[in-house]
């Protein structure tokens, strides 16, 4: 109730703005989703008289983030994503390729990985049962690169092929993130350094993923 409030209000400032420099905002490509645990909706919110619809989840900036932020839409979108682009160079990363298992890796590394690694910072602190399914879509397509036959271990491939576990990358990423912020100019990011106890929701913090 609170936080609609105090949206609405900033809302109505913001459309005083609009209208005195002339600026037309688009209200239907509005969304008003409540990051909560709670069951219950949060009043309506109103821009220029037109209702903004609430809905479960939102993207922004190509992050899928849901009203418990458990990231668990955008990792599955994300498996969709690998799926798409896996299936588009399949004839070279595929079992029948002539192309030499460097070339693939190469391949690999340029084409598929930049597409999970996206925001790894956020969505790292997803429950391991959401990282999972990533990590079986790389070791599947992991296989099919080198031609593997079934009983060949996932930990095998990904040494062999020198490529590293959704986790050791989750880790690595968030650690040079972390040390970032340490030397950071910007005193305002100090707090995301900053462990917090007191928390509703038990999942891991980026903090906690170094």
């Amino acid at each position: 109730m609170t936080a609609s409030t105090r949206l609405q209000h900033h809302i109505h400032l913001l459309e005083a703005r609009a209208t005195k420099w002339k600026i037309k905002i688009n209200e239907t490509k509005s969304t008003q989703v409540t990051f909560t645990l709670r069951k219950n909706q949060c009043p309506p919110i109103f821009f220029n008289n037109i209702l903004i619809p609430e809905l479960p989840s939102v993207r922004y900036l190509g992050m899928y983030m849901d009203k418990k932020l458990t990231w668990r839409e955008h990792i599955v979108k994300k498996r969709k994503q690998i799926d798409l682009k896996f299936k588009q160079l399949y004839w070279l990363l595929g079992r029948k390729s002539l192309l030499s298992l460097e070339n693939k890796v190469l391949v690999y590394k340029v084409a598929i990985t930049p597409i999970w690694t996206y925001g790894i910072k956020l969505w790292g602190c997803a429950s391991n049962s959401s990282i999972t399914i990533l990590q079986r879509c790389q070791s599947k397509i992991l296989q099919s690169m080198a031609d593997a036959p079934w009983y060949v271990s996932n930990s095998t491939l990904h040494n062999d092929l020198g490529i590293p576990f959704i986790k050791d990358v989750l880790q690595e990423r968030s650690t040079k993130h972390h040390d970032c912020l340490k030397v950071h100019p910007n005193t305002l990011l100090q707090p995301l350094l900053e462990k917090q106890n007191n928390r509703r929701l038990k999942r891991r913090l980026p903090i906690n993923l170094k």
